[in-house]
C-alpha cells in the first residue's frame, strides 16, 4: 500500500462492524459504527514528541492546538511547516518549527507519551505538571443563556458523536452565543487542542468568544483553554477542584454541568451575566 492509500486508510473516523443485538430478550445480528482512533505521532524538527490516540481528523488543526495550548508555540507564526505521513502503525504530523521554540521544548524534556484523554503520562516530574500560565485577559462577557443556546448548537454539530456515540466535541461560539467553530475527538483534551488550532487557523481572536465542552472540565483542559487565551470555558459535567484553583489563579472564567436550564460558575463569575 502507497503513501496515499495509508493516508486514505487512516484518516477514516469510524468504522462499520458486525454486532450481535439483544433488543427485548431476542438476539440478532446487526451492524454499528465505532469511532475510529489512531496513534498519532507529534514531531518537531524530526523529534519525535508526544505519541497520542486521536481521531484522525483535523490533524492539521490538532497539532497547532497541541503547540498553543502546551505552550511549545507562542503564536502561529511560529510553525513554519506542517506534513502529515501515514505509516504502517499511524500517522506522524511533521512540523517545522522556530529554533527558539526547539530549544525551549528541549530544555523542557518533556515527552508526554500517553493514551487517549491522558493528559499527564509521560511527565518526567511533579514541576511539569502545572506549568505556569499567563493570566487571562479580561475579555467580555456572556449571557446565561447565550452558553446554554452555544452547548445546543455544539450538541447538533456532533456529526461524529451522532453516529458513534463515542466522541467528544469542543466549540467555540461569540459572546452572544453564535457558534462558529466545532471539533471532534474521541478523547476531550484532542478535542480542545483543535478547537484552539482551528481558532488559529482561521486567524480569529480567541478573547472574541468562549469555548464549550462535552465533557468533565479537568485541570489540563482549564490549562490548555487559559494558554490558548480563551476567557470562559464552559463544560457539560463537572470541573475538578484542581481545576477550580488552577482557573482561579489565572483569571478564567470555569463553568460546569451547562444543561437544560442550570450551570454552575466556579471562577470568575463577572463573566457570566443573568439572562
Amino acid at each position: 500500500m502507497n503513501a496515499a492509500a495509508d493516508m486514505q486508510a487512516l484518516a477514516m473516523p469510524a468504522a462499520s462492524c458486525e454486532v450481535g443485538a439483544w433488543r427485548h430478550g431476542l438476539a440478532a445480528q446487526a451492524f454499528d459504527t465505532v469511532v475510529e482512533e489512531v496513534p498519532v505521532a507529534l514531531v518537531y524538527n524530526g523529534i519525535s514528541h508526544a505519541v497520542l490516540l486521536a481521531s484522525p481528523t483535523d490533524l492539521e488543526d490538532f497539532a497547532l492546538g497541541f503547540s498553543l495550548s502546551e505552550a511549545i508555540l507562542a503564536s502561529r507564526a511560529e510553525l513554519y511547516d506542517l506534513e502529515a505521513v501515514a505509516g504502517g502503525q499511524g500517522i506522524e504530523l511533521r512540523m517545522t518549527i522556530a529554533g527558539a521554540a526547539m530549544h525551549a521544548l528541549k530544555l523542557r524534556r518533556r515527552t508526554l507519551a500517553g493514551r487517549t484523554g491522558c493528559g499527564l503520562c509521560g511527565t518526567e516530574s511533579l514541576d511539569q505538571v502545572l506549568r505556569p500560565v499567563t493570566p487571562v485577559a479580561a475579555g467580555g462577557v456572556a449571557q446565561a443563556s447565550a452558553i446554554h443556546a452555544a452547548m445546543r448548537a455544539l450538541t447538533d454539530s456532533q456529526a461524529l458523536h451522532q453516529s458513534t456515540g463515542a466522541a467528544h466535541a469542543a466549540g467555540w461560539a461569540r459572546w452572544d452565543g453564535e457558534l462558529l467553530l466545532t471539533r471532534e475527538d474521541v478523547g476531550r483534551h484532542n478535542a480542545l487542542d483543535k478547537l484552539v488550532g482551528a481558532i488559529a487557523h482561521d486567524g480569529l481572536d480567541a478573547r472574541e468568544g468562549f469555548a464549550i465542552v462535552t465533557s468533565r472540565a479537568s485541570v489540563e483542559m482549564a490549562q490548555k483553554a487559559a494558554c490558548a487565551g480563551i476567557g470562559l470555558l464552559a463544560a457539560i459535567s463537572a470541573p475538578t477542584a484542581m481545576a477550580v484553583r488552577l482557573a482561579e489563579q489565572c483569571g478564567l472564567t470555569l463553568a460546569g454541568f451547562v444543561r437544560q436550564d442550570r450551570q454552575l460558575v466556579y471562577s470568575h463569575p463577572q463573566r457570566v451575566l443573568p439572562g
